[in-house]
């Protein structure tokens, strides 16, 4: 709107032009002022061409057309003679825009900047207001009662101006009580499950329990969760009423009624499906679905029903797929009889694949794990199956991959990534009566710049230890099926009878195959100098030199198999883990004394080691509407070596420790010595383990595991040492990468045992 100093303006100069001669032409037209503008733009906006005859409705016309520009405060127009003079009064530019008060930084900003309040824009007054209200709604929405926002301004030279918005947000809105009166089939419990305003806890502030902090603006969508939850148990009919909050504003504690009326509890009656794509049967398909008769309806699962019916249309190419469910309640027999109907649409192929969010992974690395180019037939299971790939990555935090259609059989593939980071300080370590303080620390990138190189430095000290370790692996050389590795280590660690000292490295390639199949082969030197301790006892003397001092070196060739369909890399819901190992070494020194010799005519051993390891891992979330997730894991290491060959005690093998079985000290469980008591390391390991693990805090990206190991261990069985453990782990997705803090209770631990009752892990998986 023109200000009514400008109008006075307009109409003077109107006045004032059609006083003079109106027959004159144009001969110059000036602009004094403009900054935003330059003077060949301002010509086009102002429409007058020299030449042309003066007129006051066409001067008139272009004041109003440069107002309506926004960069204004005022303009008018002097006439001298033949020449027009426009003079522009531009808005103040805004210099810097802060905002105090108001949680992050960069969130208040970005609100601000949605409303047009950014740095180089105009100062607007309606702007500057609007943002003011726009803030004390979005924390009013947050629960936040009685925000006051004061906003200043500040000259900044002659024409900018800074401005500050200083937020004190007021008072949170705790709902001190919440009741579902009506509500008898279903515990508060259940009905609050899934709402975003939920009742306080006790010990609230904990992060894993909820601190009854409302959110205003979801408070009506809570009626329909609720409702959610009872057509998950059957309930059609339930009504649930909008929820009342009543606000105490002395303490700002709430209390929020829900009215209920829960109707009767419906069954699956029949199930049917009409289909006619070619290539699917109808009773397979039946079969497929979670949903059986006879079952109490659950909403939720009639949904993964749909998506289950749509994947497997959407494995023959029909990528707009729809299935409606046909629903015919018998509120006297309490059932529900289901129908399908199933309209495929056409057959299409992707047309591009558009990727999107990934400031730092480069677009051909994501690339390599999508399944479908164009030209492809679409396929909802190498859709699936893309995005589980990009998730097993490691580097996305979210990944979505949905479709765009821009024909009739026509699509654009859209992938959405939100980067996470991939460059971590890892870090672990625990307690124990022997290694004293234990810590263990790596600096590694799984996306070295974006390029999917993997990349690790790290090192391990304690007051026995010292480790350090590089490593380089490309899983996918010049972006094709192939994978090169490079390792290097130095390892230093004091026994109580000998000190190990190894240098080792090894190189590897390998290629994927069959999707989730990867095979490598390679080869590993290691040049171990392990010397004995000093030690006052003599008796053994001759028994602890034979058995510790072990100068060798070692070659060795490599070849694995593995296997992984898991939907993430840390937390993964459904899939298998699985890998078989095999390693041929060959071992030579010098040092072999002669009393070994006598033990160990064949001298030093050849050796054909064996590992194996598999993880499974069942989501029951779709089952039982909670996120428990089962795990299911083992490892097993078998040796063979040449008869009458001496095997040095660095290349056995020993339990114990996060890996194999928690609550006891690392590498601390092998067969003894009957003389000595000493642990000689065995020649066969196994161990497996059950978990549990439940969500404690989705915002803080907390999980809770109940564990129970088993592992054994022996040098001609397995089963000559056998040792269990239980407890719970401390599972966080923290920004340094996953942290685990398991706290473990030995079971059947033996006296010369040595335990560990508390040891934690940063960066690791499996």
């Amino acid at each position: 709107m023109i200000k009514k100093t400008a109008l006075v303006q307009i109409l003077l100069s109107w006045m004032l032009v059609g006083s003079l001669l109106s027959a004159q032409k144009v001969t110059q037209i000036k602009f004094e002022g403009l900054a935003h503008l330059s003077p060949t733009s301002a010509k086009e906006i102002a429409g007058i061409r020299v030449g042309e005859e003066i007129n006051a409705e066409k001067i008139n016309r272009s004041i109003k057309n440069f107002f309506a520009q926004g960069y204004f405060k005022d303009v008018w127009v002097d006439q001298q003679g033949s020449v027009l003079i426009y003079h522009f009064k531009e808005k103040l530019a805004i210099a810097n825009v802060d905002i105090k008060g108001y949680g992050s930084g960069d969130d208040g900003m970005k609100l601000l900047e949605g409303i047009g309040l950014k740095k180089g824009d105009l100062y607007d007054e309606r702007r500057v207001k609007k943002a003011k209200r726009t803030l004390i709604a979005k924390l009013e929405s947050q629960g936040y009662y009685d925000t006051v926002v004061d906003v200043s301004t500040t000259p900044v030279g002659e024409s900018s101006i800074s401005i500050v918005f200083d937020v004190n947000k007021g008072e949170k809105i705790i709902i001190q009580e919440q009741n579902f009166v009506g509500a008898e089939a279903l515990v508060q419990n259940d009905l609050e499950l899934e709402l975003a305003n939920k009742e306080k806890d006790f010990l609230g502030w904990m992060p894993w329990r909820n601190n009854g902090e409302a959110t205003v603006d979801q408070l009506e969508y809570d009626a329909y969760r609720v409702k959610d939850v009872y057509m998950r148990h059957g309930y059609l009919d339930a009504y649930v009423s909008k929820p009342l909050m009543r606000v105490d504003f002395g303490s700002y504690k709430a209390k929020v009624d829900y009215q209920v009326i829960e109707g009767v509890q419906y069954r699956v009656g029949t199930i049917g499906i009409t289909q006619d794509v070619k290539g699917l049967n109808t009773e397979d398909l039946k079969d497929k679905l979670i949903l059986k008769e006879g079952k109490i309806f659950n909403i939720k699962r009639m949904r993964k029903d749909i998506s289950i019916l749509e994947e497997e249309v959407g494995n023959l190419g029909y990528a707009f797929v729809k299935v409606a469910p046909q629903m015919h309640k018998d509120p006297e027999k309490k059932i529900i009889n289901l129908n399908y109907v199933v309209e495929p649409g056409e057959v299409v192929t992707i047309n591009d694949v558009i990727i999107s969010g990934n400031d730092t992974t480069k677009d051909r690395v994501i690339r390599r794990y999508i399944y479908l180019a164009p030209g492809d037939t679409f396929s909802a299971r190498d859709l699936k199956d893309s995005k589980n790939a990009l998730g097993r990555t490691g580097f996305f935090e979210k990944v979505d991959v949905e479709s765009q259609r821009i024909s009739a059989d026509k699509i654009n593939l859209l992938v959405k990534v939100k980067e996470t980071s991939t460059g971590t300080i890892s870090a672990g370590g625990g307690y124990g009566s022997y290694e004293g303080l234990m810590f263990n620390a790596s600096i590694s990138d799984r996306n070295f710049f974006g390029s999917g190189i993997n990349t690790t430095l790290g090192f391990e000290v304690s007051k026995i230890s010292t480790n350090y370790n590089l490593s380089f692996v490309n899983p996918k050389v010049w972006d094709s099926m192939y994978s090169l590795g490079l390792s290097l280590y130095k390892k230093e660690y004091e026994y109580i009878d000998y000190t190990q000292d190894q240098l080792g490295g090894s190189l590897n390639i390998g290629r994927e195959f069959y999707r989730y199949f990867h095979a490598s082969v390679g080869m590993g030197y290691v040049d171990n100098q392990s010397t004995i301790n000093d030690t006052n006892t003599t008796l053994f003397d001759n028994y602890y030199f034979n058995l510790y001092n072990d100068q060798y070196k070692k070659t060795s060739f490599f070849a694995s198999i593995s296997f992984d369909n898991t939907d993430d890399f840390y937390v993964p819901r459904e899939g298998m883990i699985a890998a078989l190992n095999f390693e041929y070494g060959q071992l030579d020194g010098d040092d072999l004394n002669a009393t070994e010799q006598i033990d160990y005519p064949s001298g030093y051993a050849n050796i054909l080691k064996t590992s194996a390891k598999i993880g499974l891992y069942y989501g029951l979330e779709d089952w039982i509407d909670y996120d428990l997730i089962l795990r299911l894991k083992g490892r097993m290491t078998t040796i063979a070596k040449d008869d009458n060959s001496y095997l040095p005690i660095a290349e056995k093998l020993f339990l114990g420790g996060i890996g194999s079985v928690r609550g006891y000290q690392p590498y601390t469980l092998s067969p003894l010595d009957p003389t000595t008591f000493t642990r000689t390391g065995g020649l066969h390991r196994a161990s497996a383990s059950v978990e549990a693990s439940i969500p404690l805090s989705e915002a803080a990206k907390m999980r809770l595991a109940f564990f129970y190991d088993y592992g054994m261990i022996g040098e001609d069985s397995f089963d000559e040492i056998t040792r269990s453990s239980t407890g719970v782990v401390l599972e966080w997705q923290s920004g340094f990468g996953p942290i685990n803090l398991v706290f473990s209770y030995p079971i059947d631990d033996d006296p010369l045992d040595q335990t560990a009752a508390f040891e934690f892990s940063m960066g690791s998986k499996f």
